[in-house]
């Protein structure tokens, strides 16, 4: 796991020590995610930079710095992640006369690339990852980002210059990154609690979308950010709702024992493939059944205790760690827990602007952050349950909104558009429950629109963004399949394109990489995505349990009572906060006149949250926590670029 940084020029026209100095500042700003070693190269007559921080997972010796050049010394790479399956690479490779000198992944995905091309060999890795790789011979950029959007990667213009970097952070770095904030992404901070890609919190300035590569050259960085629009720029070399179509059109045949037959051999083999490193392993163990499921594969096929951890509340009803406990002991495995008070995760809120460096709002990053830090003490590398819900209906969410959609398919025509043509008017007042919430879904086209009602926060979201339009996401789709599988099927699909990469596994990457550990989440295996994609519904949900599939699996492992359980969030008591500790920091972030002074949110619109909420209205909490991460984020973005040394 690393982080990688650079730019490319429209033309050759900076010596080569400004453009070193440019790369190493914009490198170093992601210490954090590579702390054992960097690097920086150069080709000031091309025009472009690379810069490397890397955390060694495999081949610690130098054989694996970067950037590392070809064998050839076609291509040049900066490269964050793991390719899992590196060494079934190898093994085809050195037949085909490929020789290599260490045992790292990154030589072997050069070697492909030289090999096969870029985007065959990314239909071949299984992987997470971002890469940024220079051709030399073409004289062309690719950015190249995993499947399913484990590892970030950002791109945008910083006066004529592209750059590009695992986090903003690094982009701040460049001296002419004077890119304002993107009112309209804006809003899907808002409705959302993230922005979800392409989109990102700067004008001209992009997230790579999960499955996407990008090719550049001098010309089209000349032609600058206005000649593309950012998801037609990026080509797909693998789209989860082209594959959930085709795996749909090809369901699977057989009986429910012979789906958990295959879906253990699966995750058998994604999970021996992310226990592979030269560094200590473990796994985040909830005790709920996706991180339960990862551990006991994982101790299955140890032949030593794995070691798990688990962070537990005091006082708390959301508190999983004896649940957790129970599970590591029937393992066996070598477990770690933490108690933490509400002072410890308060502790974290002032840290949040600097970790993620974007807006971001969904409030158990504060726990993620807690256990990924307590990990770190012990291992470099942790497997997580991420990716359970998205492909085994396992969130309650999913359930309430068919409830509602087939609600609504009884209600007369001429009602539903009587009634949606009134919901506009309800705006926030529909996050409150009641009439307000049922008028605002009787306008819907489809379940996507009953779906986006139930996930969003601020159902108007431009009308608190002075001078925005609302941007467009996945979730705006009436039907996000087009008309392929079930609703259920189109939920899920949503989710897994925007929710899973843009907001969980951001989390994840982030509060992992601020201790330099790496996450791994084998459930997000593609070849998993794709054997769940196939299945009926049945065998996903029934009238009494979800995850159905994954708790028989699970069920192979431990006993029945640790299989049945409720499901409960990995949360944090933010209304608590506000009301108690964080009070004061609040009421500092929303004073009228500071929003009125900074221009950007409208005190109009925010203050009568604030003194409502105050006042007992609970619902509140968590619009105001996206705004108060916007206006903690704002300070700290406004204090990084006045320390960048200008040209």
């Amino acid at each position: 796991m690393c982080g990688l940084a650079g730019m490319l020029l429209p033309a050759a026209q900076t010596p080569a020590e400004v453009l070193q100095a440019q790369a190493l500042a914009m490198g170093q700003a992601l210490h954090h995610r590579g702390p054992d070693d960097g690097g920086t190269w150069v080709d000031a007559a091309a025009g472009i930079a690379l810069a490397h921080r890397r955390l060694s997972i495999l081949d610690l010796s130098p054989l694996g710095h970067q950037p590392m050049a070809s064998a050839d010394g076609r291509y040049v790479m900066a490269y964050n992640g793991e390719v899992y399956n590196f060494a079934a690479l190898r093994a085809e490779l050195e037949p085909l006369g490929h020789a290599f000198r260490g045992h790292s992944d990154t030589e072997v995905l050069l070697a492909a690339i030289l090999q096969w091309g870029v985007e065959d060999t990314l239909q071949r890795a299984n992987g997470m990852f971002a890469i940024a790789l220079w051709d030399r011979q073409e004289q062309c950029l690719w950015l190249a980002r995993d499947r399913v959007g484990k590892k970030p990667l950002y791109y945008g213009w910083a006066g004529d210059a592209l750059v590009f970097g695992s986090e903003l952070k690094a982009l701040w770095q460049h001296p002419d990154f004077d890119n304002d904030i993107d009112r309209d992404a804006l809003t899907l901070l808002l409705r959302l609690d993230y922005i979800p890609a392409p989109h990102s919190i700067h004008q001209r300035c992009y997230k790579l979308m999960p499955g996407r590569v990008l090719r550049l050259d001098a010309a089209a960085v000349a032609a600058g950010a206005s000649a593309h629009r950012p998801e037609q720029a990026q080509r797909p070399y693998w789209d989860a709702r082209a594959r959930m179509q085709a795996a749909l059109a090809a369901p699977f045949q057989g009986r429910i024992e012979e789906a958990e037959e295959q879906l253990d051999g699966l995750l058998r083999d994604a999970v021996a493939l992310r226990m592979v490193a030269d560094v200590p392993v473990g796994v985040f163990l909830s005790g709920g059944t996706d991180s339960s499921l990862v551990a006991a594969l994982m101790q299955a096929q140890s032949g030593q205790p794995v070691h798990s951890f688990s962070i537990g509340f005091s006082g708390s009803h959301h508190d999983e760690a004896p649940l957790a406990r129970e599970v590591a002991t029937h393992l066996g495995c070598d477990h770690t827990e933490l108690y933490v008070s509400g002072a410890d995760a308060l502790a974290v809120v002032p840290q949040l602007p600097a970790m993620f460096d974007e807006p971001f709002a969904d409030a158990s990053q504060v726990p993620t952050a807690l256990v990924a830090r307590l990990a770190r003490q012990g291992v470099t590398v942790a497997l997580s349950g991420d990716g359970g819900d998205e492909l085994f209906f396992g969130y309650t969410r999913y359930v309430r909104a068919l409830r509602n959609w087939q609600m609504l398919g009884r209600v007369p025509a001429p009602l539903r558009r009587w009634m949606g043509a009134r919901a506009h008017q309800q705006g926030e007042a529909s996050r409150t429950g009641g009439l307000a919430a049922l008028l605002a879904e009787t306008g819907a086209r489809g379940i996507g629109d009953v779906y986006r009602n139930r996930i969003s926060r601020w159902r108007d979201p431009a009308a608190a963004v002075i001078g925005a339009s609302e941007a467009g996401s996945f979730y705006d789709l009436a039907d996000p399949l087009h008309g392929a599988g079930t609703p259920a099927d189109a939920m899920m699909l949503a989710d897994f394109v925007s929710y899973l990469p843009d907001d969980l596994l951001c989390k994840v990457d982030r509060t992992s990489m601020a201790v330099s550990l790496e996450a791994r989440a084998p459930l997000l295996d593609w070849r998993v995505a794709e054997f769940a994609w196939s299945l009926p519904l049945g065998f996903k949900r029934s009238e009494s349990t979800s995850k159905v599939l994954l708790k028989r699996v699970l069920g192979r492992y431990v006993p029945q009572s640790m299989v049945h359980r409720p499901k409960r969030g990995f949360g944090a008591p933010v209304s608590d906060w506000l009301k108690g500790d964080l009070k004061p920091w609040a009421d500092e972030l929303l004073q009228p006149a500071r929003l009125e002074r900074e221009g950007v949110l409208s005190a109009a619109a925010v203050q009568p949250l604030w003194q409502q909420f105050l006042g007992g209205q609970r619902k509140w909490h968590t619009h105001l926590w996206n705004v108060l991460m916007f206006q903690a984020w704002q300070d700290h973005w406004r204090q990084v670029r006045a320390g960048v040394q200008r040209g």
